[in-house]
């Protein structure tokens, strides 16, 4: 690129810090050389995996399992021998990577894929004062936009879209969706060999509010609970007396015995509560001992649909790769049994798992629970490519995608580096079908937004200089572990929370310094004599400026699946702005500019700047929402 010698100078002289080196990372790394930068420092914490080279263009065959960072510097070196790059292979949420540290950089660069370690980074960058660079891809969506310091809306203003949840009866009792069998056998994992969560329970539930009949359900016990002597009305053991992982303990982790469990006993008790199949198809138990015998001849399992053999680019998948060939049953009971052995083994030496979904025996344990359960259920069973993808909440990468998006980065870069922050925009890519010819539609990738950058949202949690918060919860039995984890670090971002009481005692009830590891943890909050209205100060001892005042408010009657639920936010006692009304916003102008992008005549650098609405704010690939501004630009001669 030729730039004025003044901008040079600040290319080459800027030192930038650049987080993440996948897909977007790479494409970065190789425009900010080829642009002049010259001091890089760059961080990720993954290594080279098989499915990455096909779009991260700076590793190769011989670097699969190193680290990123490592092989990445190594490559940006060879491209321009003279650059000054360091590589760090760690995770940027660790506490050395403080303040202080992100204070020495003239521009952050962010080409992360992780939510939680965007939203840190965004927050070390707004306690250091220096400029962000946002970015994200997801499939043909792609986003990109500068991040000021009290001028312009940071990662955190707009909440990000809820993660889909089931009802817990559906996974346990009543699953009709493959998606359903797949979370119902994460939760299995976690049971058997993780840390068991009681609300990720797998045993069939009693208290399904489908089977209440005049104060009883339709097993026959009263408000929900199993029968005393630990047995279902037609004699089968009760699955519900002890935990899953008591059982698996008891028979030593025999496969077997795990299987028949789950797959045979499970399945005839929930075909014990009758009420439940009055208007449903039955499940049908599994007899492992036939299945190993004539693995085909048990049950026809039904195909999945050609969408799900489909390998997302309109080719046949079929045979195409070992994973992503649909298992029969025989081999999904045989690969069952040989992943409980290997994760019994690893249990042992390790301690409680982690699920992974590039662990391979645990990826293969998923898919034989996900599928067998899929076949008692008469649900299609699918590929373990296919049920990776979603166990893992994975959306397929597009490279040109992640190319777009790291040459809008070097533009708003370059911007930031001038001085122009009015020069700096929010871009958005998506994917869409051309109109004209309308007999021969191309799939092409556009830029369908550039706004301007909006700004601070009142009451965000990380950019707002006094913040005070509203949370509505169970307070006798919400736990401080399950608020330290869901409330604190998951909704209010923070990575070392320390919360007190914000009264004269100042009782510490979460501290930073136990690291996991308090004995008060699994009480609940009332043990703390937390009650309706008591205000919690939460602090996060990585950012010395990073504090929310929360008041609880007591509320029994939330939804069975919802632990808490955040009121507006206040900020220094005025009401925020309620954050649905980006999201109105964003569509509202999309509605109002669709008619005019069909205008006859209408020319195309015109046209590009009115589809500058046409993607909502919802579907942004950060998860952010954007409420996209109504100054809309036309900027298609700029880039």
């Amino acid at each position: 690129m030729a730039f004025d010698p003044q901008t040079a100078h600040s290319i080459a002289t800027a030192k930038v810090f650049m987080v993440g080196a996948g897909g977007i990372g790479c494409e970065l790394l190789k425009n900010l050389l080829l642009t002049g930068f010259r001091d890089i420092q760059l961080i990720d914490l993954d290594t080279i995996e098989v499915s990455n080279l096909n779009r991260q263009f700076l590793f190769r065959s011989e670097h699969v399992g190193k680290p990123k960072a490592e092989i990445a510097a190594q490559s940006g070196l060879e491209l321009c021998p003279e650059a000054k790059i360091t590589f760090y292979h760690e995770s940027v949420i660790q506490a050395k990577f403080n303040v202080k540290f992100f204070s020495q950089f003239d521009l952050v660069l962010n080409a992360l894929d992780n939510a939680a370690a965007r939203s840190h980074v965004n927050r070390m960058c707004l306690a250091a004062d220096r400029p962000l660079i946002e970015s994200g891809s997801s499939g043909y969506l792609g986003n990109c936009k500068a991040i000021f310091k009290g001028k312009t809306e940071c990662f955190d203003c707009q909440p990000p879209a809820p993660q889909k949840t089931f009802p817990g009866c559906t996974i346990r009792n009543t699953p009709s969706e493959p998606i359903h069998c797949i979370v119902w056998a994460k939760h299995l994992f976690n049971q058997l060999f993780g840390e068991a969560d009681p609300d990720q329970d797998v045993s069939p539930n009693t208290a399904d509010p489908s089977l209440l009949v005049d104060g009883q359900n339709g097993t026959g016990h009263h408000n929900g609970a199993p029968h005393q002597n630990g047995s279902s009305p037609t004699g089968i053991a009760s699955t519900v007396a002890i935990s899953t992982r008591e059982q698996a303990v008891s028979c030593g982790y025999n496969a077997i015995t795990l299987f028949e469990k789950l797959f045979r006993d499970d399945i005839a008790y929930l075909l014990s509560m009758e009420k439940l199949w009055e208007k449903r198809r039955k499940p049908v138990v599994l007899d492992v001992q036939a299945i190993l015998r004539e693995p085909q001849a048990i049950l026809q399992e039904p195909q999945p649909l050609d969408s799900d053999r489909s390998n997302g680019d309109g080719g046949s998948t079929a045979g195409d790769h070992e994973d992503k060939r649909v298992w029969g049953i025989g081999e999904n009971a045989r690969v069952f049994i040989r992943s409980v052995r290997g994760l019994k083994a690893s249990l042992e030496k390790l301690g409680n798992l982690v699920w992974d979904k590039d662990d391979e025996v645990a990826m293969d344990f998923v898919t034989a629970v996900a599928n067998l359960r899929s076949s008692c259920f008469g649900i299609a069973t699918l590929s373990r490519y296919d049920i990776k993808q979603m166990a893992g909440n994975i959306i397929a990468a597009v490279a040109s995608t992640n190319a777009i998006v790291a040459g809008f980065i070097i533009c708003n870069a370059v911007q930031v580096l001038r001085g122009n922050q009015s020069g700096c925009y929010n871009i958005i890519t998506r994917m869409f079908r051309d109109a004209v010819p309308a007999t021969a539609p191309k799939r092409r990738i556009r830029t369908t937004g550039v706004s301007r950058l909006d700004v601070p949202r009142p009451g965000c949690v990380s950019c707002s200089e006094r913040v005070e918060i509203g949370i509505k919860l169970r307070i006798a039995s919400i736990t401080v572990k399950e608020f330290e984890e869901k409330v604190v670090k998951g909704y209010l971002k923070m990575s070392a929370p320390d919360v007190e009481l914000d009264d004269a005692s100042g009782k510490i009830i979460i501290s930073s310094d136990d690291a996991g590891e308090g004995k008060n943890r699994d009480k609940p909050l009332a043990f703390f004599g937390i009650q309706d209205g008591t205000r919690l100060k939460c602090e996060d001892s990585l950012l010395d400026d990073y504090e929310v005042t929360v008041t609880l408010h007591n509320d029994d009657h939330l939804a069975e699946d919802t632990l808490f639920l955040p009121l507006d936010a206040h900020v220094e006692g005025e009401l925020a702005q309620p954050t649905v009304e980006p999201f109105e916003q964003a569509k509202g102008i999309k509605r109002k500019l669709e008619e005019e992008i069909l205008t006859p005549g209408m020319s195309g650098n015109k046209r590009v700047a009115l589809l500058a609405s046409n993607s909502d704010a919802a579907s942004e690939p950060n998860g952010n929402g954007n409420g996209l501004s109504e100054d809309v630009i036309d900027m298609s001669h700029r880039f």
